[in-house]
């Protein structure tokens, strides 16, 4: 079963029109992509600072941000 989308334009609310829709699921799965970049990013950092032995602090104050 396909998900139905509802668009709002003023106080009108409609359904999505398949254009509208692909829009949609295309931005949801950009969100998802860059929330997991993100993660991956995050887990790579605490790998490496883990490695180094290094806090996060420690971290920020070495690279001074």
């Amino acid at each position: 079963m396909m998900a139905t989308h509802k668009v709002q334009i003023d106080d009108v609310v409609r359904d999505a029109t398949p254009a509208e829709v692909a829009q949609i699921e295309a931005r949801q799965a950009e969100a998802e992509a860059q929330a997991e970049a993100a993660e991956v990013k995050a887990v790579a950092r605490q790998a490496v600072l883990d490695r180094l032995g290094l806090t996060e602090q420690e971290a920020q104050l070495l690279l001074g941000s």
